[in-house]
């Protein structure tokens, strides 16, 4: 795609009632329909998930890190490799987190200055730096669709002293981010595009006054960071409105590390277009498949002799083909199957949520869908 070709972003329609967005993210390896989930391929793969599996399931795209690909398997494998559209075997967009969560959450192992932040490999404890213009480079070398700027991400809780003089640098950051970008080019032969993070913890002045100072340098997207770190949810929700107040209406609005299937919902009704989260696969391996009716434990014992299908309404291979009562022995017996298939259903259901969600806003009955569907979305109660 060339720079004077068809718009980055289109939208499509908003919904008659709320703030919720149907539209298009257009890039070199192909269209994303928004609203969309991406799975989380941290290390260049969807745990317990095969690249076909992820084609045949319509991930439209999928999220690595640049922390993690950067140690391990490296810039000069990458590189020499073609990047990692070629080393893995996926010709689909990927979106790649800078690795400012990882490299923050190592706590001990990191020093932060106006610089970036040095840290210690969680691998075999070697030392490295990355700066706003290293990570950059370095998914330039990744060859992601969607690059993401360094920022710190706060924890909770924190002052408002010490999250504004963090967000401030993490905006100083960003326009570093934006200076290196425009002074390299894409690596592979595909155009790439730098979104820049939101953050201000739960403060509605910060995330207003962060996110104003975003939009001044002109990315083709924004993301909102530093959530669901802790906080309570209604936090989440106010200061996610807070930032989708300021966002664009005509650039792709992306909420980062978030969430339940409750979460998405209600964000899309906010404004939000992207998402991604590790809890369907994280949560698949303990043995919680997510399902239009609410989250199920299949090591619950009330599954032990359930001949019922895992969720009829979500057109996935597990629940097509296989009862409850086996998922739960696959589990019990700690085979590697579990795994694969409560992965597959749950990746399955995210992808499906989104698909409908995307067809009620452009029927313009996205609201009325979303208050029923979280009616009768409960999780079952515990049991012996």
């Amino acid at each position: 795609m060339t720079e004077n070709s068809t718009p980055f972003f289109a939208l499509e329609t908003t919904a008659e009632a709320g703030n919720a967005r149907a539209g298009i993210v257009r890039t070199a390896h192909g269209d994303i329909r928004t609203p969309i989930f991406m799975p989380v391929g941290t290390q260049g793969t969807v745990k317990a998930l095969q690249q076909r599996e992820l084609v045949e399931l319509d991930a439209q795209i999928i999220l690595g890190n640049t922390y993690h690909l950067y140690l391990r398997p490296g810039e000069q494998i990458l590189s020499e490799l073609g990047g990692l559209h070629r080393f893995m075997n996926w010709d689909r967009p990927i979106l790649t987190d800078s690795g400012g969560f990882q490299v923050f959450s190592l706590q001990e192992l990191r020093k932060l200055s106006e610089k970036g932040v040095e840290f210690a490999s969680h691998i075999d404890g070697s030392r490295h730096m990355f700066t706003p213009e290293s990570v950059v480079d370095t998914q330039r070398c990744i060859g992601s669709d969607i690059m993401m700027v360094l920022d710190e991400c706060t924890p909770h809780p924190s002052t408002h002293e010490y999250v504004r003089d963090s967000m401030r640098r993490s905006a100083r950051w960003a326009q570093r981010c934006m200076d290196r970008f425009k002074e390299t080019e894409e690596r592979y032969g595909a155009r790439q595009f730098l979104f820049a993070i939101g953050q201000g913890g739960v403060y509605e002045d910060l995330r207003r006054e962060n996110m104003h100072a975003l939009v001044d340098m002109d990315f083709p997207g924004y993301a909102i960071g530093g959530l669901s770190v802790g906080e309570e949810t209604g936090d989440m929700y106010a200061m996610t409105a807070a930032s989708t107040a300021v966002m664009p209406a005509d650039k792709p609005r992306y909420l980062m590390g978030v969430g339940t299937p409750e979460n998405l919902l209600e964000c899309i009704d906010l404004g939000v277009d992207m998402f991604d989260c590790v809890m369907p696969t994280r949560n698949a391996r303990n043995g919680q498949l997510f399902t239009t009716q609410g989250p199920l434990n299949l090591r619950n014992a009330k599954h032990k002799m359930s001949d019922e299908a895992i969720d009829p309404v979500v057109d996935s291979y597990a629940s097509n083909n296989f009862s409850r009562a086996y998922m739960r022995h696959l589990f019990k017996a700690n085979e590697i199957l579990a795994l694969q298939l409560a992965t597959h259903h749950n990746i399955a259901f995210y992808l499906w949520l989104m698909r409908t969600a995307r067809t009620k806003i452009l029927a313009g009955q996205y609201r009325q869908w979303k208050n029923e569907f979280l009616a009768g979305y409960r999780a079952e109660k515990p049991s012996a």
